[in-house]
């Protein structure tokens, strides 16, 4: 084997470990951080693949928190918000970080929940979920078929989310760029990100595909916690 080969075994080899902890770890200071993807980049295979989970988790979000962290740097009231409530304030905000703060504060916002609610193994919920989810969209056949057709019509760049009220009623909605729920005082149940570098590497324009085969990774279990705060009132982000 040539130099050039024995050099790409090796990158293949030991790339994704070190980008792994460069990406976490090379954050502008400030009050938010990058948290953890909580599973290997590979545990999403075949349906997302691990390159780019690596790319949107250790580079895309990463600069969301950074660029956040930047914008509140000469803003400490502001910095010391809870990002829901930041996010649920955006036009008490000083204006000239208004528009920083929703699209980074947005994107960090989207990106946790979206890493939180994925490692998973797809199949079905159960439990009051499964029982609330066939109440308010005829089951999850149903769901899958309308959460998919608003990921597929949003135009550009965007995410379609579920959102759970605190009497535990479940909606649908579709949001450009990185606007979420919070802005509007809503809780996001689950939500799948339709920026094309969610996708690009492994479906190119098959956005379609894309949403279909996400559902084979979601976390069920994680999920449902995730509902039982929300009717708490106890889920932030």
């Amino acid at each position: 084997m040539g130099a050039i080969g024995r050099r790409s075994v090796l990158l293949g080899a030991g790339l994704l470990p070190l980008l792994r902890i460069s990406g976490a770890a090379a954050q502008a200071p400030g009050p938010f951080s990058l948290p953890p993807l909580g599973y290997a980049f590979e545990a999403n295979e075949p349906h997302i693949d691990a390159q780019t989970m690596m790319i949107h988790h250790d580079r895309h979000h990463a600069a969301y928190v950074a660029n956040l962290n930047a914008a509140l740097k000469d803003y400490p009231q502001v910095a010391a918000m809870p990002l829901e409530a930041m996010l649920g304030k955006l036009a008490e905000l000083p204006e000239p970080i208004r528009a920083a703060v929703r699209n980074n504060g947005g994107g960090h916002a989207n990106h946790t929940m979206f890493w939180g609610v994925m490692g998973g193994k797809g199949g079905a919920p159960s439990g009051s979920l499964a029982e609330a989810i066939t109440r308010d969209f005829g089951g999850l056949e149903a769901l899958q078929g309308a959460f998919n057709k608003a990921g597929l019509g949003q135009f550009g760049s965007g995410w379609v989310f579920v959102t759970v009220a605190k009497d535990g009623k479940l909606g649908l909605v579709a949001r450009p760029n990185q606007d979420t729920p919070l802005q509007d005082g809503a809780r996001v149940l689950l939500g799948n990100d339709v920026w094309e570098h969610a996708y690009y590497l492994k479906y190119q324009n098959r956005r379609a595909d894309y949403l279909a085969a996400w559902w084979n990774v979601l976390d069920w279990t994680r999920i449902a916690a995730r509902f039982e705060a929300a009717k708490a009132g106890t889920l932030a982000i």
